[in-house]
């Protein structure tokens, strides 16, 4: 018998429990069992398991008002008899126009939540419904769900980017549930809302599901969307009904209020059934290698995904990995396939990639397999999928979910993990550490994870770099008036005046007209990328791969990277900004590349301040200084770095929102760190505490960036700057300055108990440093970040 692992009883997803003792070593499921006993060492990897356990089902009668012939095709063809009482009580709350959010786990039957009263209104012929999805594969899937249903009277069209024009006419003059994404309302519905008349005048609910996914910067631009929509309907004589979906979440009803500017009610009580769940926390082994610096390597998470896979679809357990990034999700699939055709020839084509980026033709063919009976020629068993899926596909019967690193916020966790077990069977789910700080923490902290609720959704509808372009669309749809300013906000009317001095309004007794030739929605991208996206073009033949958004392409399709797609792999022979072209071609190198920026950081207003005594906190409006210098080449599978290779490209500038820390220089000396450690403590310190900010702020570490200087012309002090990657700021850094004490403890407390010498990615190294993660004093940063909370003790003592 291996050994077992930590394992404990959970009451569910992210609530709060005291674990009971420890079962048996009997009831490790059988899944776990096999994973962990062979190679024997795997029982070492995992640091915890806890069982969340079955959950009986909740029912309710159906409503009065329910149309007999909806409720007919739920119970015929969608196979349910009764509703459970979540489902009911925010179809109760949507029938009566109350605004409602329901916000419960994964697989809790969301979608008949909204469908039921929508359905139902189309049958009354009461008004149509605009379905809104974060992505495609979502809405297409929503689709299918939807035809199979077969109600009466329902026609059902898909606008979206791959729409032809003729279904986008026939869909704009005869369909009454409209699926589609705030992007097309971005440019095409609200643009053209007289020719949408129709639907609009009979809009009567709205649906916004994986509300969730709207924070940050796009949840921004989408809640502007939104008000813009509110207003055309206005216009038009209608009044839709909020209805939102959304995964498990700390304070749902804020979080849709503030994403749609109306109050809205909340429905939080999970009635849906559920079988066992057992999750396992892992942390891969350290190899042989050697790192920057002479650090230790663990064992990367997409190889270790890899390994765990492969026995997985051997054993014919149908499983999803999750990664963090298209590459990890194409890295995982081709290290899978290998390994499963050295053992089962043929058993490679029973894995695949799913991620955004593919052409429409790649995500339609690999949904389907995804949906096939797993006996099937063409069926898919395994899959190594981003976002793209777990935003996307509604995939029944899978018996397990692989994570390849923390997906950046327990709501996310709690969303891929809930793939598994979606028939209502006892499933497994693993979380897979990466060698960075956040996830070596959260696996050796299982209480961060299982015992803590899950975090609210961040975002600023305020936020003037985003909202002013939206001034500008609205006011090319409708002239804005007035009345229009409390709707978009406070600094409407300022933003406005700017935007007249500007020229891009002008403004006239009956209010501000758009008076420029080009489309002012070209003026903004709704994913908070901007620019025109870098087409990636194969050069032998000039075929189209992908697209890579603009803002990324200096770090991922630079001259030299690694471009991986389908399975195969790719250099890029050139980065053309100027045509927004990558050109690649076919190769087969034995490494992957990571590029490298430099940072510098002028502060333009200081908004807020905490004094700690001899150190102090500050929130504020900061200029940021970008630009990619080099790339790494590290060894595939090891992640060794083989070289780094300089680059050429031109720098960056960005406006945005900060939290940075002071510290004084008697202080310092008075702690023995000198100039010369205080760089490397406040640059260590600076790393770890990126890495564990999405732990406080449900940010991704590629969101948010920092830099630390010994002693900053602005501040005369050691200063450590942490900043929003996006024009504007993006709420992260405002949650990270409400939230310091506890989030600069939890990176001192891991920057201390890692076992390292020196330094290594789980505590203090970074794998986006332009400086080679040099210098670092990860004993100094320790000493440092005690002396900073120190400071906030003793203000607190003597107030």
């Amino acid at each position: 018998m291996s050994p077992t692992p930590p394992y404990q009883q959970s009451p569910g997803a992210g609530g709060v429990s005291t674990p009971d003792p420890a079962p048996a070593d009997s009831a490790i499921p059988e899944t776990l069992e096999r994973l962990i006993s062979v190679p024997a060492s795997r029982a070492e990897r995992v640091t915890h398991v806890r069982v969340v356990p079955a959950r009986d089902a909740g029912y309710a009668e159906w409503p009065e008002w329910a149309d007999e012939a909806v409720v007919r095709a739920f119970r015929e063809a969608g196979g349910v008899e009764r509703p459970w009482r979540h489902q009911v009580a925010a179809a109760e709350a949507a029938r009566s126009g109350q605004h409602v959010t329901l916000a419960t786990g994964t697989a809790s039957g969301k979608s008949m939540g909204f469908q039921l009263p929508a359905l139902t209104a189309i049958r009354e012929n009461s008004g149509g419904t605009l379905y809104l999805a974060p992505t495609k594969a979502l809405a297409a899937d929503q689709l299918r769900r939807l035809t199979h249903l077969g109600v009466p009277g329902l026609r059902a069209g898909l606008l979206d980017g791959d729409t032809d024009a003729e279904a986008r006419d026939w869909v704009r003059q005869h369909a009454n549930y409209v699926l589609s994404n705030p992007d097309m309302l971005h440019y095409s519905l609200l643009p053209g809302h007289a020719r949408w008349a129709p639907f609009l005048r009979r809009l009567r609910f709205v649906v916004i599901d994986e509300c969730h996914t709207y924070k940050g910067v796009f949840g921004s631009h989408v809640a502007a969307v939104l008000r813009r929509l509110r207003r055309i309907c206005a216009r038009y004589g209608s009044s839709p009904t909020f209805i939102l979906a959304s995964a498990t979440t700390a304070d749902p009803a804020v979080s849709a209020s503030r994403l749609t500017g109306v109050e809205v009610a909340a429905v939080t009580d999970d009635a849906s059934p559920r079988g066992p769940l057992v999750f396992a926390l892992w942390e891969p082994p350290l190899t042989t290698l050697i790192g920057e610096r002479g650090a230790p390597v663990r064992r990367s998470a997409t190889a270790e995904a890899a390994d765990l896979l492969t026995d997985l679809v051997l054993d014919d357990v149908r499983t999803v990995v999750f990664t963090r990034s298209r590459r990890g999700a194409e890295q995982v699939s081709m290290q899978t396939r290998d390994y499963l055709e050295e053992r089962r020839t043929g058993y490679g084509k029973r894995i695949a990639a799913y991620r955004g980026g593919y052409l429409k033709t790649e995500r339609r063919a690999l949904e389907a397999a995804l949906h096939m009976d797993p006996t099937h020629d063409g069926a898919l068993v395994g899959l190594a999928a981003t976002t793209a899926l777990e935003l996307g596909v509604d995939v029944a019967g899978l018996d397990a979910v692989l994570m390849a690193g923390f997906p950046g916020t327990r709501a996310s966790l709690w969303q891929q993990a809930g793939r598994a077990g979606r028939a209502g069977q006892g499933a497994l789910a693993v979380l897979i550490a990466r060698d960075d700080p956040l996830d070596t923490y959260l696996v050796h902290h299982s209480e961060s994870i299982f015992d803590r609720p899950v975090e609210a959704s961040v975002l600023d509808p305020d936020n003037p770099y985003v909202l002013a372009p939206h001034l500008c669309a609205a006011a090319a749809e409708l002239p804005l008036t007035d009345t229009d300013l409390e709707l978009f906000g406070p600094g409407t009317e300022a933003l406005l005046s700017d935007l007249t001095r500007r020229e891009y309004l002008r403004r006239r007794p009956t209010g501000w007209y758009w008076t420029r030739r080009e489309r002012p929605s070209a003026l903004t991208d709704l994913r908070g990328t901007g620019g025109v996206p870098v087409r990636i073009v194969e050069d032998q033949t000039g075929r189209l791969l992908g697209t890579v958004d603009e803002g990324a392409s200096h770090s991922t399709v630079h001259d030299g990277a690694v471009y991986l797609h389908q399975g195969h792999t790719y250099l890029v022979d050139k980065l053309d900004l100027e045509q927004n072209i990558a050109l690649v071609h076919r190769a087969n190198p034995d490494y992957t590349t990571m590029a490298r920026d430099v940072v510098q950081v002028t502060i333009l207003e200081t908004e807020q301040t905490q004094d700690w005594g001899d150190a102090s906190l500050h929130f504020g409006s900061v200029e940021v200084s970008t630009q990619v210098v080099s790339y790494l080449k590290r060894r595939a599978g090891t992640g060794q770095i083989i070289e780094t290779k300089p680059l050429d490209l031109p720098e960056r500038t960005l406006r945005t929102r900060a939290v940075w820390w002071t510290v004084d220089p008697a202080a310092l000396r008075d702690a023995e760190l000198d100039t010369a450690m205080s760089a490397g403590a406040a640059h260590a310190a600076e790393h770890a505490s990126i890495g564990l900010l999405p732990l406080f702020t449900p940010c991704d570490r590629w969101d948010i960036g920092g830099v630390s200087i010994p002693l900053h012309p602005d501040t005369d002090r050691l200063t450590v700057f942490v900043y929003d990657g996006h024009p504007g700021g993006a709420g992260f850094a405002e949650r990270a300055y409400g939230s310091a004490v506890a989030w600069l403890t939890a990176t001192r407390d891991v920057i201390a108990a890692c076992e390292c010498m020196e330094g290594c990615p789980s505590c203090v190294q970074s794998p986006k440093c332009g400086n080679g993660n040099n210098p670092l004093d990860k004993a100094g940063a320790a000493r440092l970040l005690n002396l900073v909370l120190s400071g906030v003790s003793n203000v607190e003592g003597n107030s």
